[in-house]
This record gives C-alpha cells, sequence and structure tokens, in this order.
C-alpha cells in the first residue's frame, strides 16, 4: 500500500523519470520499496540514492555523549542495509549508490541530504500510520513527519509484511 500526497497512490510506470533518494530511518528497506524508487528513476539516466540513519539517543549539553552515538554494531547495521539496497537497485538495473548519517533527528537529515543533491522526490518504507499524539513520539513514524516537512513529493511505501 503507498501513501502520498495525493487520494490515489501512483503507478510508478505513469511517474516522470526523476531523481529519486530511497530513505530510511534505520528500518530495513522493503523489496517493495526499492521496487517503486526503481521504476520511478528507470529510463531517466540518473542515479538512486540509498540513505540511512542511524539513530544517536540524545545529547549532553548539546554536545553528543560517546555512550549515546551508535555503536561499531549499528554502523555497519546500517551500511549492510545501505548496500543491499544499492545490490537490489542494480540487479533491477538502476544505478545506485548510498551512505549512511548519524543523526538525533532523522526528518532534519533526509530533507538536508534531499536538499543537497537536488532530488526530484523521497521513497521511504513505513508502518501504517497512528493516532496523532502517538504517532509523533514514535520512531517508526518518522516518514511521516518527513512527508508533512517536505516541499517534495515524498512517496510512503508500505510492505505486504507490515500490513495489519
Amino acid at each position: 500500500m503507498f501513501w502520498s500526497r495525493s487520494v490515489e497512490p501512483p503507478d510508478p510506470a505513469t511517474l516522470k523519470p526523476c531523481r529519486v533518494l530511497l530513505a530510511s530511518e534505520g528500518r530495513p528497506i522493503s523489496a517493495e520499496a526499492i521496487a517503486f524508487a526503481a521504476d520511478m528513476a528507470r529510463g531517466s539516466g540518473t542515479q538512486v540514492r540509498v540513505l540511512s540513519i542511524a539513530r544517536i539517543w540524545g545529547t549532553s549539553l548539546g554536545i553528543p555523549a560517546p555512550g549515546l552515538l551508535p555503536n561499531k554494531q549499528e554502523w555497519q547495521d546500517q551500511r549492510d542495509l545501505v548496500a543491499d539496497g544499492v545490490r537490489a537497485l542494480k540487479r533491477r538495473g538502476v544505478d545506485a549508490d548510498g551512505h549512511v548519517l548519524g543523526a538525533r533527528n532523522p526528518t532534519k537529515y533526509i530533507l538536508r541530504e534531499a536538499e543537497r543533491l537536488g532530488v526530484d522526490a523521497i521513497v521511504m518504507g513505513a508502518d501504517p500510520p497512528r493516532h496523532w499524539m502517538i504517532g509523533n513520539l514514535l520512531w517508526s513514524q518518522e516518514p511521516y513527519r518527513v512527508r508533512r516537512r517536505a516541499q517534495i513529493p515524498v512517496y510512503l511505501v508500505q510492505s505486504r509484511s507490515s500490513k495489519r
């Protein structure tokens, strides 16, 4: 299932080929999100950038405390997630690369990267939406915060395994 600013989910085949950022707030990137991003970028000759965020848990006096930063295993998990996404896109015939950022506020960094890269759309995997009061407190609802704050189209893709 797809969510975007439009009521009907778009057909990726009818979308104009464009530069795409396939982003994750740390969750594994679903096959459905990869397929959607690949369909959007196919034929344009552009590259899909895969971005994942390694979570920084907090700060102490505005400075990240070493105990709150991602450890080596968490960084490696995110690098593996990005590498898997890049491989899956390349298997679909789409040029792709990616990187990992550490962030306390993933929405801000995803949008900053989208602007820096000059992408035309952001694709993210998403859980079903929650009640607004609860949803704002959950890390899993980060894709909805990205969609609310973005100035470009954000396509949220729910994987078949996460449907209720």
